[in-house]
């Protein structure tokens, strides 16, 4: 009898530890099953593939560059480092300073994509380089990455010089430093969602700057990028910092699935995208050819003949099953997460976290459009918010923190966070203007200060429905959360 409850300690969880657990995962399905894969058909059926080249190149990078930093980690503390940690600790300022040069360049010099409509070298297709259309390569986008990386390099090289002078292994917890990045990037996010809900910057830019708006709204929008790219990097860090301490007392157990993660994910989802936009042109003009039961004109559309592949893209069709395809295997991938629970739980953690993180980084580095990023980078921290408040709770999940049982005020605590939760949620996904994203809340920025009307067009009301839902319905969840938390209910 002692025996089958000591079986059955390490099964029970909080109710408080399930709800983050299952927040991070319903945000994970949110994204996998319904933004990206229409992200994706909404590239491919776009009358042109310029958009479809861009995030596929962004996705190359970003998932590249995941594989890369867990490659660091692994070669610094599986279980001591391999590599010197100087070393990387070189290669990360090298990289973070050309990363950062090449990232000021393309804004300043308004060079941000390559080639340019001018450009025709080695001509292939009617590209301008090659098979390239203009403005395939996006350079504020890589120089995001690289930038990325090289700081990621440091950040760990110095965890790692620092494990080399002290045999500490234990796990921290979430120590102060950590709860103040939080707060840090959580206060910012806040004042910059608030601030973009009330003001819009192209209309401030006509009140400051009534000479020249356009050079008004560049400093403006870059006042705001570095008080939201402060936000990010706090968030960041914490979540970076926090999954170290995760690790480190079970590194023989978590390296393994943290490099499973990067090899046989990120890796192989990366080299897919870059082949991709490598050839997507090439292909295409090679699919217009099928005649098979008239597949090439069931898989593409072509708007002029004389312009092939150029004017080509992808039919309707081809659209509904890549769609099929994303969907499918993400869905796929989050059932067998949850089958493999119990038998692999290190993995399931450490692949959400992970996957998270590598999402709210792709929604910025896919919008870094001047007319999107400011909603990019604030749906990039909110991202990483959760997988560093996911990451706070991963350690000890299974421990016992709660005597209650769930009874009918328990029961309404749980269900009523769920639901203001979903709502807050949807709110939250409402304030993007991306094509891809379709509004379920109404929002407009600048409901104090509107958009300055262009031309003959009429004067824009600004509509902050989606961010006061948004905030109403997470003080409520957060106020339930509280008191679930508070009387320590047990699953």
């Amino acid at each position: 009898m002692q025996q089958a409850q000591q079986r059955e300690i390490p099964e029970r969880i909080s109710w408080a530890r399930a709800m983050i657990f299952a927040i991070g995962f319903f945000f994970i399905a949110a994204i996998l099953v319904g933004q990206l894969p229409g992200y994706i058909n909404l590239m491919m059926t776009s009358s042109s593939l310029l958009g479809l080249e861009q995030g596929l190149l962004a996705l190359a990078a970003i998932c590249l560059a995941g594989f890369f930093v867990i490659q660091t980690i692994v070669m610094l503390f599986d279980p001591k480092p391999l590599v010197p940690p100087i070393i990387f600790s070189g290669l990360g300022a090298v990289l973070t300073v050309g990363g950062l040069a090449l990232l000021l360049w393309a804004v300043f010099t308004n060079n941000q994509y390559f080639p340019s409509a001018s450009i025709s070298w080695a001509s292939v297709l009617g590209g301008n380089f090659l098979w390239f259309q203009p403005d395939a390569v996006d350079f504020v986008m890589l120089g995001a990455v690289i930038f990325g990386v090289g700081i990621a390099n440091i950040f760990y090289s110095v965890l790692a010089l620092g494990e080399m002078r002290n045999p500490d292994r234990s796990d921290r917890g979430t120590t102060p430093g950590i709860r103040v990045l939080i707060a840090i990037g959580a206060i910012l996010l806040i004042a910059c969602m608030i601030f973009y809900t009330w003001i819009s910057d192209q209309g401030l830019a006509y009140q400051l700057f009534p000479g020249n708006p356009t050079t008004g709204q560049l400093i403006i929008d870059t006042i705001l990028n570095c008080v939201l790219g402060i936000a990010i990097f706090c968030v960041l860090g914490a979540f970076g910092l926090r999954l170290h301490f995760l690790m480190r007392p079970v590194r023989k157990r978590t390296m393994a699935p943290l490099y499973a993660v990067g090899a046989l994910g990120l890796a192989q989802i990366g080299a897919i995208c870059l082949l991709a936009f490598l050839f997507v042109y090439p292909l295409i003009d090679w699919m217009h050819t099928w005649s098979f039961i008239g597949l090439g004109s069931y898989l593409t559309i072509c708007a002029k003949q004389s312009a092939i592949p150029a004017s080509c893209f992808f039919a309707p069709q081809a659209g509904y099953i890549m769609d099929a395809v994303l969907t499918m295997n993400a869905f796929v991938l989050l059932m067998a997460s949850i089958v493999v629970w119990k038998t692999k739980r290190n993995l399931v953690v450490i692949g959400g976290v992970t996957i998270v993180a590598v999402i709210a980084l792709a929604t910025l580095l896919t919008h870094t459009a001047p007319n999107e990023i400011l909603i990019a980078m604030l749906l990039c921290g909110g991202g990483l918010m959760v997988a560093a408040i996911w990451t706070t709770v991963a350690r000890r999940e299974f421990a016992i923190v709660g005597e209650k049982n769930l009874g009918c005020l328990g029961m309404w605590l749980v269900v009523g966070t769920c639901l203001f939760v979903y709502i807050a949620g949807f709110a939250f996904f409402s304030i993007p203007g991306f094509n891809e994203t379709e509004p379920n809340i109404p929002f407009t920025p600048g409901s104090a200060l509107q958009l300055h009307p262009i031309g003959n067009n009429p004067p824009v009301a600004g509509a902050a429905d989606a961010v006061v839902t948004f905030i109403i319905m997470a003080l409520l969840a957060g106020l339930q959360f509280y008191f679930l938390v508070r009387n320590r209910y047990k699953v």
